[in-house]
């Protein structure tokens, strides 16, 4: 299977901030930097230091050239054309998506953790670290806070910025919707100028959404569940795609594997039969053990169907524990 993750002569184009063993990336590719960058040193250390330019359009049409109303997005690294895009596209370059962070991190907010690129290019994205966390089981389960910046160079693909809390001891990652009502992302259209000051506003800063989530924590840590209700939970988060003829119980090859894993995830000694437990035996699952690769795995846990699929079983999580 072809790498999502970007390689240019062999190098992974990602870098990550390595303060101790437990920062490894999970993807476990990229290259090791000081957690002490600018965002514009993490941008040259990914390989993210290129720009795009856009071209016109030709058709051949009865010997003579016509020019299309449409345009080509390139990479001025190497030229590569990453995709066809409209006139009132207005693509953003990598080096003024990751300017979005230059103020946090110059305040002592925020530090750079990890910047990438997916798909050749049509993906590029930052992490940063909130200097703000909280903990669980007297100081052995951290939770830490992240914002996770997207810049698509894809036509029909937004800006997006999310609020990221990952799990220290398995490094699990989750895009969290705090509820039915407010999403904690904010998407910015290519039509329209990127404009920061209005982004930093809507979203919030994140601290208040990672208390939010900490609320969710506590309440699954000390909520526990039974060998029937488990079952169900992953039942209803991995439903068996087809229905079987014969009367037997079926189900799916996630939940059979999520299963098995819910006692030796990492971290499984941490609130040992709690809700909590059964939500991180899905965010281990999607992140590290479905799919074939690695990299595929950032891929769907980020932006495919396992980023959807998190949300949905912290959800379902909070409503079974309730009951």
């Amino acid at each position: 299977m072809a790498h999502e993750l970007e390689i240019v002569d062999g190098q992974a184009q990602m870098a990550y901030a390595f303060r101790n063993q437990m920062d490894t990336p999970w993807h476990g590719l990229g290259k090791r930097v000081p957690a002490d960058l600018t965002p514009e040193q993490m941008l040259k250390a990914a390989g993210l230091d290129w720009k795009v330019y856009t071209a016109p359009v030709y058709a051949e049409v009865a010997g003579k050239r016509i020019e299309l109303p449409k345009q080509v997005l390139v990479r001025d690294r190497d030229d590569k054309v990453l995709d066809v895009i409209s006139d009132d596209w207005i693509p953003m370059q990598n080096s003024d998506a990751f300017e979005f962070f230059d103020d946090f991190i110059a305040a002592g907010d925020m530090e750079m953790d990890t910047a990438g690129s997916l798909k050749d290019g049509n993906i590029v994205w930052a992490l940063a670290r909130i200097k703000d966390s909280f903990e669980l089981f007297g100081g052995k389960d951290v939770v830490n806070g992240y914002l996770h910046f997207t810049n698509p160079h894809q036509y029909g693909r937004s800006i997006d910025i999310r609020f990221t809390p990952i799990r220290v001891v398995c490094n699990n990652t989750l895009t969290l919707s705090l509820n039915t009502k407010t999403e904690n992302f904010v998407k910015v259209s290519h039509r329209r100028e990127f404009l920061v000051d209005e982004v930093k506003e809507a979203l919030g800063i994140a601290k208040e959404k990672l208390a939010k989530y900490k609320e969710m924590a506590q309440f699954l840590s000390t909520k526990r569940y039974t060998g029937e209700k488990i079952e169900e939970y992953f039942a209803r988060v991995f439903p068996v795609a087809t229905a079987k003829v014969d009367s037997r119980k079926e189900i799916s090859k996630a939940h059979r594997i999520v299963r098995e894993c819910v006692d030796t995830q990492p971290g499984a000694e941490l609130g040992e039969g709690t809700w909590w437990q059964a939500f991180n035996a899905v965010t281990y699952y999607t992140d590290h053990l479905a799919g074939r690769t690695q990299d595929t795995r950032l891929q769907s846990a980020w932006y495919g169907p396992n980023k959807n699929l998190k949300s949905k079983a912290l959800e379902l999580a909070t409503e079974m524990a309730n009951a």
